[in-house]
């Protein structure tokens, strides 16, 4: 396991190798995932929630620890799989690691993390928990909304968003003119502002809903405030190890979905009034407002949602962090970047460079609209 000292090989080594080890119920182990030039698997304890990681040739084994087999039984399918016998003090090392950190059937629980030190509370910034059970309270709300999460309802919401969504585009400039107009107004300006709050609010919700309908845990519910701005957010502890891609994309991108599908009653609204409508050019701002909020949530640059979607597309692990540090390795040894696999080659530069290109659009796009509106 990664970042783990070696732990001493058992005293009986002849014991071991007729050792038949089995995984602790309820031990979680994560899909395939690329981490800089290697795969990786990531493997949760059910009580404490440390998470582990380990290469594919610990998985290939790990995975196989179901209770009936020995060191003999596996020997020749690791042999078949990487060509080359599982070597005695490895499966020993192995062992000594799994129980050391109590993901094996019998080992003891090893001691519970150390909680990371709380950041002082202030009126500047901090945050606080809000709800006791936070899985209650989201499967409470996903029971009352299950009915609404069939395809039957979900699709033809899906279709209307992207409808939504491309009408707006076509409309840009009517929807910057209210944006403008809804700054001559400050009362109307307050209560959009207040509905973009909420908005906030229901984004996060619906990450744990999202989480609830696929099996997942919602860790926490709480309020994070950074003077003078305050919203809602909601920690899903195990969404990682849910089975299924897909399951993972919907969760990381409820939040926006959601966002738009809250515009659509003003969207409807807005399309259906005559062009010298006084509320027409208020709704446009709204639109705007509100579009902007919900799609720059997947933009994929860290800490978006749409980054930790493009994670999920790609099963890639800490994707920006390892993108640096591949680039890094490009410039100052180039060598050890060309041992990179392909893949991780190619999704690394075309992460650095789609990264750049996004930021220099952001900039722009942002200098224009604040110029639109000045003018």
């Amino acid at each position: 396991m990664s970042a783990t000292p070696d732990v001493p090989a058992p005293v009986d080594p002849g014991a071991t190798r007729a050792y038949r080890p089995a995984l602790r119920a309820g031990v979680r182990i994560g899909p395939p995932l690329l981490r800089g030039p290697r795969i990786v698997h990531l493997i949760r304890h059910p009580a404490t929630g440390a998470v582990s990681e380990v290469r594919t040739k610990e998985h290939f084994v790990i995975s196989r620890l179901d209770g009936t087999r020995d060191l003999d039984d596996l020997a020749p399918e690791y042999a078949a799989r990487f060509g080359r016998r599982l070597a005695d003090d490895s499966w020993f090392r192995l062992l000594g690691l799994l129980g050391a950190r109590g993901l094996l059937d019998g080992a003891p629980d090893p001691p519970a993390p150390v909680p990371s030190a709380v950041p002082a509370q202030s009126l500047w910034r901090g945050t606080r928990r809000l709800v006791a059970d936070a899985d209650a309270t989201t499967a409470r709300l996903h029971r009352i909304l299950r009915p609404l999460l069939h395809r039957a309802i979900q699709l033809p919401l899906l279709a209307a968003v992207l409808a939504l969504v491309l009408l707006l585009a076509l409309n840009t400039g009517e929807l910057m003119r209210g944006a403008a107009e809804l700054t001559r107004q400050p009362v109307v300006l307050g209560a959009v502002a207040l509905f973009l709050w909420i908005s906030i609010t229901v984004h996060e919700l619906a990450h744990g809903v999202a989480a609830q309908h696929f099996g997942g845990h919602v860790a926490e519910i709480g309020l994070r405030w950074r003077f003078p701005a305050a919203m809602l957010y909601c920690t899903v502890d195990d969404y990682l190890f849910i089975p299924g891609r897909r399951a993972k994309l919907v969760i990381a991108g409820a939040g926006a979905y959601i966002n738009l599908v809250l515009l659509l009653p003003f969207g409807i609204w807005w399309s259906t009034l005559p062009g010298g409508a006084p509320a027409r050019p208020l709704l446009a701002g709204l639109l705007l407002l509100g579009s902007v909020q919900a799609l720059s949530n997947l933009v994929p640059l860290p800490p978006l949602d749409g980054y930790r979607m493009l994670g999920h597309l790609l099963r890639t692990a800490h994707l920006a962090p390892e993108t640096r540090a591949y680039l890094a390795l490009r410039r100052t040894r180039p060598e050890a970047a060309s041992a990179y696999p392909r893949r991780a080659r190619l999704i690394y530069t075309a992460y650095g460079t789609g990264s750049v290109l996004l930021i220099l659009l952001a900039v722009a796009g942002t200098c224009t609209g604040v110029l639109l509106l000045l003018t």
